[in-house]
C-alpha cells in the first residue's frame, strides 16, 4: 500500500492521507491496510479521499460505512473522509444527519479538503 498514501504533519498531528487514485475501500477487510499504514507511521488519524469510497459507502442502508467506521473507532484511529459528498447528502436525509452528528464528535469527520482537516485539528489541539 506504500504508494497509496502519504504521511503528513497537519497542525502537529501525524495523518495518513490516502492517494486519490488508490483502490476502493469497499469492506471492513480493506480497513486493515489503512490501519497498518497508520501504525507504521505512528499516525493518530487517517484521511480517506471520497474517490476511494464506493457509492454504497454513502448509502447508509448498506451498513458498509457503519462497519468500516466502527473498525477504525475500535482500533482508536480517527478518521476523516475528505472531499465533496454533497451529491450523496442531497439524496439522503439519514446521511446528512449522520455527517452532521459525526462532525460534532472527535472520531470521524467529513471535510471538504485537507486545509479544512488541518484547521479542525488545530481547533482540537486547543481544546
Amino acid at each position: 500500500m506504500s504508494s497509496m498514501h502519504a504521511v503528513k504533519n497537519l497542525s502537529g498531528y501525524k495523518v495518513v492521507i490516502g492517494d486519490e487514485n488508490g483502490p476502493i475501500l469497499a469492506s471492513e477487510r480493506d480497513v486493515n491496510d489503512w490501519l497498518s499504514a497508520a501504525w507504521d507511521a505512528e499516525a493518530s488519524m487517517i484521511a480517506i479521499p471520497v474517490s476511494r469510497l464506493s457509492d454504497e459507502f454513502f448509502r447508509l442502508s448498506t451498513r458498509i460505512a457503519g462497519g468500516i467506521i466502527q473498525k477504525f473507532v475500535n482500533y482508536r484511529c480517527r478518521l476523516a473522509i475528505i472531499g465533496d459528498i454533497s451529491r450523496w447528502v442531497a439524496d439522503s436525509d439519514a446521511l446528512r444527519d449522520f455527517v452532521y452528528e459525526a462532525n460534532k464528535g472527535r472520531e470521524v469527520w467529513f471535510l471538504p479538503n485537507e486545509e479544512a482537516l488541518a484547521e479542525r485539528l488545530q481547533q482540537t489541539s486547543q481544546n
